[in-house]
């Protein structure tokens, strides 16, 4: 394995492994949050989130990437006077940013509570709205840190922020709950504002702690200063459209808040339930997949500053393996998780909520996580061919084939939502066009542009065998034993087993990704 592929497993596996436990952290903290909450005040919680996602989205998605780029670019050119000027740039821009948001989102909250149609969502947003800052902040050190291909800084804010959510979110919230429905969900989004000025707050502190160390950097004497005007231009150049693309989702989120809720109201529910119906898909089945999507966040992370490495030095090979090694990464990872949590949705559904769903809302759950859960795979592939087309400044590619497919997504949406006997379950029928939409090109556009053949085998056949493998067993299971938290366990050790041995067998893994994904020792 080469050192960039090592440096992409080894970024990957720090944040993957850290992803994974805020994820499962996230899921036990909405949990409580559920009971405490009810199925209406966590469908009110999750109207308000959409609306922060795309305020958030629009003020900070494409800065941290562009800083991230252009750190690792100048670091690799060693020149890091102009990556920290380009780091502080960037952290002006992003509070500058965040602040109008925060406060366009404070102003217009009445008019945002008319377009979600919840009135109760009002104080929601007065809420959640100084986050935005604050989180755009946040991601300029992160930007910072992974430009320098140390992922363990965002690491342990991301920790921060999920168990925070824990001691802070929950408690506000039931002390909210007291005053009734609207208080509590109030207070639980009052709760993430504060918790994410914490994290600020670390990473500020670390950034004073360890700014003598980036100081002893070697810097080349050559490497003549870049006027602000320029890295500025640089920065707005390389965020503009990563800005368009990562907007897209929060976009079409923001849309599916008020649009889903609607047409299940046109088509005979009442409006409490159709709420209802929208918090067990957005705030409990959407929570689950975002677990094993968290391992493909943490590959396109570790991608964008290391394929911007080489592309600084036009190392043609170096390209062609770390884009080869991002896309296998993301089908090793994504079929196995996909597949996996498609055949224990059930008993997935019944560990986490099983005291707090109703038997028939249970049913319903399993079956939306089901189909959900099968655009793990191509979200993860998505994630993972965006990052390399920006890590070759190709990144105006991915905004494109995510607009076409979100498209797809909101016109089915309109349509299959308002059918009654398709109701909720349209939404992941909609998604898996997405993201199947977005795909498909991303994957033709990679090996263009990165100038590497399709490898069919190495990304498809190899892990969809093994796939297979632990798919059969875990049906077998499935089919032999009744649902339980313990064998839920079981079948979930088994089938990962399974696959990482045929993986092994098949040489769809490697002895040396297990020894870079398991070693997590890093820079920090």
């Amino acid at each position: 394995m080469s050192s960039q592929a090592k440096s992409i497993a080894k970024g990957a596996s720090v944040l993957g492994i850290t992803g994974i436990v805020c994820k499962v952290v996230g899921v036990l903290y909405s949990i409580p949050l559920a009971r405490i909450l009810g199925d209406t005040g966590l469908g009110l919680f999750q109207t308000v989130f959409p609306s922060y996602n795309l305020f958030l989205t629009l003020s900070s998605a494409g800065l941290p990437v562009a800083v991230s780029r252009l750190v690792a670019h100048f670091l690799a050119k060693q020149d890091p006077n102009n990556a920290k000027r380009t780091f502080r740039l960037a952290m002006l821009m992003l509070v500058c940013f965040g602040s109008a948001f925060s406060l366009i989102m404070f102003v217009s909250h009445a008019m945002l509570v008319r377009l979600v149609g919840v009135e109760e969502a009002a104080s929601g947003f007065r809420a959640i709205a100084p986050c935005v800052v604050i989180v755009c902040a946040l991601s300029a050190f992160r930007g910072f840190e992974q430009g320098q291909q140390n992922m363990v800084p965002t690491a342990i804010s991301q920790l921060i922020e999920q168990v925070g959510k824990v001691f802070l979110s929950l408690p506000l919230a039931a002390l909210g709950m007291r005053s009734g429905i609207t208080a509590g969900a109030t207070n639980a989004l009052l709760g993430i504002t504060l918790v994410e000025a914490l994290a600020l707050l670390y990473m500020i502190v670390r950034y004073y702690i360890r700014r003598n160390a980036f100081s002893l950097i070697p810097q080349d004497p050559a490497a003549a200063p870049v006027s602000r005007r320029t890295l500025a231009g640089r920065l707005i150049f390389i965020s503009v459209p990563i800005t368009v693309s990562a907007c897209i989702i929060p976009l079409s989120q923001f849309i599916d808040s008020a649009l889903m809720v609607n047409r299940m109201v046109s088509a005979g529910l009442d409006r409490d339930a159709a709420t209802a119906l929208y918090g067990i898909f957005s705030g409990m089945v959407i929570r689950l997949i975002n677990i094993p999507t968290a391992l493909a966040l943490a590959i396109s992370m570790s991608l964008v500053p290391a394929i911007s490495a080489v592309k600084a030095v036009e190392d043609e090979r170096a390209i062609r393996a770390q884009s080869d090694t991002g896309i296998r990464y993301a089908f090793l990872i994504g079929f196995p998780c996909a597949v996996g949590m498609s055949l224990l949705s059930r008993p997935i559904i019944s560990f986490f909520y099983l005291e707090t769903l109703s038997p028939e809302r249970l049913q319903i759950a399993a079956e939306l996580l089901s189909m959900s859960s099968l655009t793990v795979v191509l979200f993860t592939a998505v994630q993972a061919t965006s990052s390399i087309l920006q890590g070759l400044h190709k990144q105006q590619l991915p905004m494109y084939t995510m607009i076409a497919g979100v498209c797809c997504k909101i016109v089915l949406n309109y349509v299959l939502i308002g059918i009654p006997s398709v109701n909720i379950h349209g939404g992941p029928i909609a998604s898996l066009t997405c993201y199947s939409v977005a795909m498909i090109p991303n994957l033709v556009f990679c090996c263009k542009h990165a100038k590497m053949p399709f490898n069919l085998s190495g990304w498809i056949l190899r892990p969809g065998l093994a796939t297979l493998a632990m798919g059969l067993t875990v049906w077998g299971l499935t089919a032999l034993f009744p649902v339980s938290r313990l064998m839920t366990i079981v079948e979930v050790v088994l089938g990962v087993a399974v696959y990482v041995g045929v993986a092994l067998a098949d040489h769809a893994l490697t002895k040396e990704d297990l020894r870079q994904f398991g070693r997590k020792k890093a820079r920090s």
